[in-house]
Parts: C-alpha cells; sequence; structure tokens
C-alpha cells in the first residue's frame, strides 16, 4: 500500500458573489476530484489549534501528524533548515520577505505594503536584491539567506523571539503601526528600503510595469526546532515535495526525503506535472512508501485577492495532478490511499489565513465508497464527518490506531 497526501495551501475559501456565491473549490472545473469524491470518505477537519496563529506552518505539522502546541518553534527555524543554516541553540531566525511598498510618501512610517511576494519576484533577481542588503546590515549578530522567491532568512545570534507582524495580514494599511518595536529591526527594515528603492533591479521591474521588491520585512521569529523522525513515527519512509522552504524544513526537521523538481516555484504557474511525477517516482521506483504533494499557488492567489486565478490554480492541481496521480498508480496496478485538503483556508475576501476547518477527502483504492457528494466545503460540512484534532487526521490515512 502507498500513501499519497495532496495539499492544495489556502484552497478553502468562503462563498463568492462572482462564483454564483460557490467557493473557488465549489466552483471550480475539476472532473478528477468530482469522480473521486463519490468513492471517497470525505469531512471538515481543524488543522490550527485553539489559540494558535493560522499559518501554513502550524497547519501542516498538524497534517503531517505534529502536534503543533507540541512541536511547533517558529515559522522562520523550519526554512533555516531547508536551505541549510547552521542553527544553534541561541539563534533566532526569522522570516525576511521582500515586499513592496508604497514610494510616494516621504515618511518612511507612512507608507503602505502593496504586495508580500513582490509580483512573485525570481528567486535570481532576489538574491542579487538580498546581497545588496546584507553587504550593508550584515555584522556577527545579523545574517541574511538566501531562500525562494521573496522568502528569505535572517539569523539573530542571541536574540529574542519577539511578536512579529505578517506582510500578507496588513495588505494595504499603513505599515508605521505594524513594524517591529525592537529599535533595530526597525532600523534594518526602513534601511533596507534606502538600499533597494533605486536598485537597477527595481528600476528595469518598473520599467516594465512589475513590482519592485523595495523593502525587507521581517516575521516568524523561532528558535531551532525539534521535530521526531516522521519514519519512525508512523513506519513510514516519506517524501516532501514542495517548492516552498517552509515545507522543505519540515521534511528535513522530519528526516524525511524531500524532491527538487525543476519548475516548482510556488506560484501560479508552477511544474505541476513535475510535482506529480516527483511522487510517482519516489513512490515506485525509490522505495518510498508515502508522498506529499504540497501546491502553494491556491494560498499566493487568495493572498493576491484574486478569485479568478484561484480557480485557475485548484482546477490545474486538478488536471495536472490528481487525474494523472491516479491514473499511473491504477495503471501499474498500485493499491494506494490518498488525501487531499488544504492546510488552511486563505479567503480571498480577506487575503490572509484564517483559523476555519476545512475540507479533506480520503480515497482508497481497495476500498471505493459509494457517495452522491462532491468534494467541496458545503458537502465535507454536510457530511456530518470532523475531525477536531488536525494532527490525528494522518492516522486515518496511514490507518493507525489512536
Amino acid at each position: 500500500m502507498k500513501y499519497i497526501i495532496v495539499l492544495g495551501d489556502g484552497m478553502a475559501d468562503e462563498p463568492i458573489a462572482e462564483l454564483s456565491g460557490k467557493t473557488p473549490i465549489e466552483y471550480a472545473k475539476t472532473k478528477n476530484l468530482d469522480e473521486l469524491s463519490k468513492k471517497s470518505h470525505i469531512g471538515m477537519v481543524n488543522t490550527i489549534p485553539k489559540g494558535m496563529k493560522p499559518g501554513s506552518d502550524t497547519a501542516n505539522l498538524s497534517v503531517l501528524g505534529y502536534d503543533p502546541q507540541v512541536y511547533y518553534s517558529g515559522r522562520s527555524p523550519l526554512e533555516a533548515l531547508s536551505i541549510g543554516v547552521p542553527m544553534k541553540d541561541t539563534d533566532i531566525a526569522l522570516r525576511c520577505n521582500i515586499v513592496t511598498i508604497s514610494e510616494e510618501e516621504e515618511v518612511f512610517e507612512e507608507k503602505t505594503i502593496i504586495d508580500h511576494s513582490s509580483g512573485e519576484i525570481s528567486t535570481e533577481e532576489c538574491a542579487v536584491l538580498l546581497e545588496a542588503v546584507a553587504k550593508e546590515l550584515s555584522d556577527a549578530t545579523y545574517q541574511f539567506y538566501v531562500g525562494t522567491s521573496y522568502r528569505h532568512c535572517l539569523i539573530w545570534d542571541k536574540g529574542e523571539v519577539i511578536d512579529l507582524v505578517q506582510p500578507h495580514d496588513v495588505l494595504t494599511q499603513t505599515i508605521g503601526q505594524h513594524l517591529p518595536q525592537d529599535e533595530k529591526l526597525r532600523y534594518m527594515m526602513k534601511k533596507s528600503y534606502d538600499i533597494l528603492v533605486n536598485h537597477p533591479i527595481n528600476v528595469e521591474r518598473k520599467k516594465k510595469g512589475l513590482n519592485p521588491a523595495n523593502c525587507c520585512w521581517f516575521w516568524g521569529a523561532g528558535t531551532k526546532p525539534m521535530l521526531s523522525s516522521f519514519e519512525e513515527k508512523t513506519g513510514k519512509k516519506g517524501l516532501m515535495i514542495s517548492a516552498v522552504d517552509l515545507l522543505k524544513g519540515i521534511a528535513v526537521g522530519a528526516n524525511m526525503g524531500v524532491a527538487n523538481v525543476e519548475g516548482a516555484n510556488g506560484g501560479l504557474h508552477t511544474n505541476y506535472t513535475g510535482k506529480m511525477q516527483a511522487a510517482v517516482d519516489g513512490l515506485l521506483k525509490e522505495g518510498y512508501d508515502f508522498a506529499y504533494i504540497h501546491i502553494e499557488a491556491p494560498d499566493e492567489m487568495g493572498h493576491q485577492g484574486s478569485y479568478e486565478r484561484k480557480v485557475s490554480a485548484i482546477e490545474q492541481i486538478d488536471e495536472k495532478v490528481i487525474g494523472p496521480l491516479v491514473e499511473q498508480l491504477s495503471h501499474e496496478g498500485v493499491d494506494f490511499r490518498m488525501l487531499v485538503l488544504p492546510d488552511h483556508p486563505t479567503p480571498v475576501r480577506l487575503r490572509t489565513h484564517t483559523a476555519d476547518a476545512i475540507p479533506y477527502l480520503l480515497y482508497d483504492s481497495t476500498k471505493p465508497e459509494n457517495h452522491s457528494w462532491s468534494y467541496c466545503e458545503k458537502d465535507a460540512m454536510e457530511s456530518g464527518n470532523v475531525v477536531e484534532k488536525g494532527y490525528q487526521l494522518i492516522n486515518k490515512l496511514l490507518e493507525i490506531e489512536e
């Protein structure tokens, strides 16, 4: 038996008037999921423990079977693991987004956040920008490390875990009230704008009508993580397939394999087919029992506030991942169990995460069920099936007695 999780990050949403009162999952043309849902168990699951902030860090830990209240030590430390940062026990890791802020206002505190991802800027361009920042701001206490696209890392030697605001929570808002209380971090953010605003890369981006990556934004502070081995915990050899450093970091911490897929970039035009094929190859050729296919696109489109692009992302997951994955495994005569779900909602209306329960679909190729429902929030709620503790859902997939 092989086991698969297909996770569409932030895929869950609210009913949207422009989609005839349907959610993006419900509205999207998903013939493969529609067919599977009739043969599957569906329901709702709470992936965010009460009192914890809704995010891909806590939620994906839950989906992988790690109770965030036990294992979570901050978002950025997990990403630091992925990019090979040699964290000491006394280090604090912070996420360093390079964001787009407005340039018209003279006073830095009066500027607004326009885009948390700087137009999904490439890693290559952003690495050059981060190098310019690091050249002026790095020292024995603060060190910058390049991640993926707009997502990077700052290590603070002998720092402290302080409360910092996520940039995607304050889109279009004036930044002054959301800046760090820590004077040095606040200074570095302000200085990064001075370094980046007229950088040649940003001058060219603006000429092309692209959002400039003109300011560092720090958040997600945490200490070195300590995850238990996924294989020791579940008895399954696991493979992570993701473009996002956070997920790769969770995998590194859990001693899972990590597949690097060319063209996987965390955006709408990621290499969906390549991710699907990496899972198939891992399961059939490389000795893995479990594959986790993480797809960031629906979350990014939710943050952008685009229901059209969010629907497109969901349709591409169905067409390029779900359908071919089931077809190949079935063609090879492989028995498999597959869980399909988001990690959390990212409603287009809010452009940020919520802690609401999300719909899941669990399919077993050896025991197909017979239902009339479809995979969407409405039908999953009406099913009456609820998993209150998200970290226990994987036990249903892996058929582990609780």
